[in-house]
């Protein structure tokens, strides 16, 4: 994989909607779906190495949501465009938006941008995938259909030299309804570390399509967050996907229905 291009599949698009009229009450979100670059952006003076690596984008993740969205007849929103280039999972006042830095890794194409080039980013990738979940979502609800949130992630499994014990991570807020069936579901597996608001948790600031699209809305939802060398090849996700689409299919939308009280 030596160029970002080569890496994922190319895309005009900066977001893909897949079974938009999906059955299933769940939605699922891929923010770091894709690691490609428009041709404008160049390699943001970036080598090959890290425009294939977890800083350009969620390895495994699209795979595994694809699968999972298949297999329960479930809508899949994702973002086709680098996080390198913009991070759709942050706030627009958010100061990785568009990181200078990841992890250890400078990125040249990054630095001092000016704000006309930022409100280019934006447009280029972040209004878009945001715009196509709200027009999901507010379809869905117009139409009284039951609505539940999840997103897809990877993690690397050493971050800034540290190691993750963590198999699997649930990220939740205060609202548990589907985090904590999640977490139960996932700890009665053999042999799988289940991280709970871990590696990350909402305090890191990569919560924030959740906040947007579900929790604005009272809409029970939760992050998944898969360690990448559990989902390196086709076999492996497909088993995630399989296991997650079990749990998910004993869920009950009644019982998720209502936030509970603040």
């Amino acid at each position: 994989m030596g160029t970002a291009r080569q890496a994922s599949l190319a895309s005009p698009d900066p977001v893909r909607v897949t079974n938009p009229g999906g059955s299933s009450p769940f939605v699922f979100t891929c923010d770091h779906a894709s690691n490609y670059l428009p041709d404008e952006l160049g390699t943001l003076g970036l080598r090959g190495v890290a425009l294939s690596s977890h800083i350009a984008w969620d390895p495994g993740a699209l795979p595994v949501a694809r699968q999972l969205a298949a297999a329960l007849d479930a809508t899949l929103v994702e973002s086709c465009i680098s996080r390198l280039a913009i991070d759709c999972n942050r706030p627009l006042d958010a100061p990785d938006l568009v990181p200078p830095v990841s992890e250890t890794t400078g990125i040249p194409g990054n630095e001092n941008l000016s704000a006309a080039a930022r409100e280019a980013r934006i447009a280029l990738s972040w209004q878009p995938f945001h715009a196509a979940l709200d027009t999901v979502v507010q379809e869905r609800l117009a139409r009284d259909v039951e609505t539940l949130m999840v997103s897809i992630h990877s993690f690397t499994p050493v971050y800034k030299g540290g190691h993750r014990p963590w198999h699997i991570g649930i990220i939740h807020d205060d609202d548990t309804r589907l985090a904590a069936p999640l977490i139960a579901a996932l700890r009665r597996l053999e042999a799988v570390v289940v991280g709970v608001n871990e590696p990350y948790s909402p305090a890191d600031r990569v919560y924030f399509t959740l906040e947007r699209h579900a929790r604005s809305r009272g809409l029970a939802c939760a992050m998944i967050e898969i360690r990448n060398d559990e989902i390196a090849d086709k076999a492996a996700q497909g088993m995630w996907a399989e296991r997650l689409a079990d749990i998910f299919r004993t869920l009950s939308p009644a019982r998720l229905a209502k936030p509970p009280p603040r």
